[in-house]
């Protein structure tokens, strides 16, 4: 009876002392508010603090320290796992803190933790800057960056840790905390893939670079054409600069005006390629491709952050994901991948992905824990449905694409990608060989593991 006192005395002091909004189980918004994007994700959390400031932050760790719960962070809320919420947990909701300022003279932009993409994205656009982002605006960035960081700049620009300059924490003993190259070097380096491992990350410095111009362009083939146009990336990638990127991948048709109505709701494969430069160039570029007989294009000129809004995945789906890295994409692994789409589940929003990488990726540092960046591609198969019926055949669909590349997977992983699939995975997506020293760092500012929804580093 006096540890539920205390429990309401606390949750009590709580709702008077947050400048922002507290749920539990029963109040009104408590549902809406433990939401996430995957619709596959049930969790009751005992308390949701939807925070309006650092200050705020720091209370709401307190107050999980003091009734000895375990800390969920949530920033996009975006992650395939999850880690957004858990059961009995504190989550510490940031979507009220997503305050973005440019600083165009020092070629950085400070984030806070609960900014999305679109934040990011609108508040560098009118400077004619970016960064690398993730492939749709509604992933938070604060996730996004400390695990690591992959999407449409990275061959251009690195890994969005790459371009990490500062990062401010609240740690598990309610602490703020700075980490930069220069102070708290150690934990600086081990966000650089580490996740939400050691504290909430109320603010991320990234450096942005300039991007006056951006060009895409998507093709869409008849499904039986896909082993060709796959190939034709595969060279465009191999032979062209920096700037080019993109990926090919099977989707369900859409309704658009650019698809033939004889392929709407079917199976079809696209090539999307991406540009840092104008629609001129990219058609040079990508001449090869539009070459190739084809049943639908568009090719156009405009503002990375509209490309980014383009493509978001519909909140509310079902959602299983997951990768593997390549060695490289020779022709089996192509007929092997193509053939694999025709199992895919049709129609719904899942995608069958190739994305490359290369360039900056690969130039970037290697001492952070980010093991794959030296694998010239990774297939990544997107599971997106909203029927549950569909959860078994689109599950084992994603499970078969991962088998299917087995002779040529590099063992790493990028956490984002993938669900829980268990400790061995979140070894392959840090590196075996970072281990001790990231759980090192884990004990140092979590002992106690209080931030443990996440790909989990356990404290030494």
């Amino acid at each position: 009876m006096a540890v539920r006192s205390k429990a309401h005395a606390a949750l009590a002091a709580l709702r008077e002392d947050l400048a922002g909004e507290v749920f539990a189980p029963g109040d009104r918004g408590y549902d809406e508010a433990r939401t996430v994007f995957n619709a596959m994700i049930d969790r009751h959390p005992a308390v949701i603090a939807r925070c309006a400031d650092t200050a705020d932050v720091v209370r709401a760790v307190r107050f999980a320290r003091d009734l000895d719960l375990p800390v969920a962070v949530r920033g996009g809320g975006h992650g395939v796992a999850g880690t957004a919420l858990g059961d009995g947990a504190v989550v510490v909701d940031l979507r009220r803190m997503r305050g973005v300022t440019v600083d165009p003279a020092a070629e950085a932009v400070r984030v806070e933790g609960g900014a999305t993409m679109s934040d990011l994205d609108r508040a560098t656009q009118p400077y004619g800057l970016a960064t690398t982002g993730g492939r749709v605006s509604t992933t938070g960035v604060g996730g996004f960056v400390l695990g690591g960081g992959t999407g449409w700049l990275d061959r251009l620009f690195g890994l969005a840790a790459d371009n990490l300059l500062g990062a401010e924490l609240v740690t598990a003993d309610a602490r703020r905390v700075r980490a930069s190259a220069d102070e708290n070097p150690e934990l600086f380096w081990a966000l650089h893939g580490g996740g939400g491992n050691f504290g909430v990350a109320t603010a991320l410095t990234l450096a942005v670079h300039e991007l006056p111009e951006f060009s895409v362009a998507l093709l869409i083939y008849p499904p039986e054409s896909g082993p060709e146009a796959v190939r034709a990336f595969r060279e465009l990638i191999g032979s062209g600069p920096d700037e080019i990127g993109g990926a090919a991948l099977y989707i369900t048709g859409p309704p658009e005006e650019f698809v033939p109505e004889d392929l709407v709701g079917r199976l079809v494969c696209g090539v999307l390629v991406t540009y840092a430069g104008g629609e001129e160039g990219l058609r040079r570029l990508a001449g090869p491709l539009l070459a190739l007989p084809h049943a639908g294009e568009v090719v156009a000129t405009l503002p990375y952050a509209d490309l980014q809004c383009m493509i978001d995945d519909p909140p509310g789906m079902r959602n299983y994901w997951s990768a593997e890295y390549l060695t490289g994409l020779p022709d089996a692994w192509v007929d092997r991948y193509c053939a694999r789409a025709e199992s895919m589940p049709v129609p719904t929003g899942t995608q069958h992905v190739l994305f490359p990488q290369g360039g900056a990726v690969a130039a970037g540092p290697h001492d952070y824990p980010l093991p794959y960046r030296d694998a010239p591609w990774v297939v990544h198969p997107f599971g997106v449905w909203e029927d549950p019926a569909d959860d078994e055949r689109a599950v084992a669909w994603v499970r078969d694409v991962r088998a299917d590349a087995r002779p040529w997977r590099t063992g790493d992983v990028y956490l984002n990608f993938i669900g829980d699939e268990g400790s061995e995975r979140v070894s392959a997506g840090l590196g075996a060989g970072n281990m001790l020293r990231l759980e090192k760092v884990k004990r140092a500012y979590d002992p106690d593991n209080v931030f443990r929804f996440n790909h989990n580093i356990r404290p030494l």
